[in-house]
């Protein structure tokens, strides 16, 4: 597994995430449910080895009660991955949300990308300043997730952030609601990702590009040819994995993802994993 760097944090080119971990499946009531029930801790664990095992070092996960938990119970088991942690309104502001983190030992934190959509939108992006602040002086690296492009024209001109978290879709608008809706119907517009991916080749900052599988929308094949066709040497791409669906869901991901990295020839700066 490949492996970039951020401002002196080395961690794998492929990341692991943890939306339906949380239940969080983009694709209905009864699919979070389900996620929900599948992944119990000792499960969440599994997969978290896992991805240790295949190369993979580093997981974007939200700074919500049921992760926080579960990333006692691994580390006190041996759990070596680096934790990027997501702010989360519904359990916490912005500023709670990264005192959270820190306390859980995370390398970095970014704001959540819902917060950022809805702050952007009605012109009170400054107010996330201060959530930057705080992370960078708790001592982890600092960035942003969005779902619009406007985010991070924003953010170009504005702020000062280790990384961003670039999202190929806007499946749901959140000028009027930052937080995800369950339930609430989502659109993947081929669009969205068009215009992303060509902003992202012109931002200062190493991005993580996520939800490059449309939820579970997208062809693997496909989705993984893309996404590494548009990664630029500094970048990382983060997916989250279902095993309930397939136990080996992950370890097929990361085979994806090498082959069309390679193929891709994206590197030149990038040091060999272990």
């Amino acid at each position: 597994m490949e492996h970039v760097t951020i401002d002196g944090l080395r961690v794998s080119r492929l990341l692991l995430g943890s939306n339906p971990f949380s239940g969080f499946s983009h694709q209905g009531i009864a699919r979070d449910e389900q996620m929900v029930r599948h992944y119990s801790v000792a499960r969440v664990k599994d997969a978290l080895f896992e991805a240790e095992r295949l190369g993979v070092s580093g997981l974007v996960a939200r700074t919500d009660f049921h992760v926080m938990r579960t990333l006692v119970e691994y580390r006190d088991e041996g759990g070596k991955l680096s934790w990027f942690a997501q702010t989360c309104p519904e359990v916490g502001d912005s500023l709670a949300c990264a005192r959270r983190a820190a306390r859980g030992g995370a390398v970095a934190c970014h704001v959540h990308g819902g917060v950022m959509d809805h702050l952007v939108a009605n012109g009170r992006a400054d107010e996330v300043k201060g959530a930057v602040a705080l992370v960078r002086s708790l001592g982890m690296k600092a960035g942003i997730a969005g779902h619009t492009t406007a985010v991070f024209e924003w953010a170009e001109r504005h702020l000062d952030v280790d990384y961003y978290m670039c999202c190929y879709y806007n499946p749901t608008p959140r000028t009027d609601d930052p937080e995800h809706v369950h339930g609430a119907f989502e659109e993947y517009r081929e669009e969205d990702r068009r215009a992303m991916t060509g902003l992202i080749q012109g931002l200062s900052r190493p991005v993580i590009h996520y939800k490059i599988l449309a939820a579970g929308r997208n062809d693997p094949e496909q989705a993984f040819a893309y996404c590494a066709s548009r990664m630029r040497p500094q970048d990382l791409a983060c997916i989250g994995v279902f095993t309930g669906d397939d136990p080996r869901m992950l370890e097929t991901d990361v085979r994806l993802f090498e082959k069309h990295t390679a193929a891709a020839c994206v590197g030149a700066p990038v040091t060999a994993g272990r």
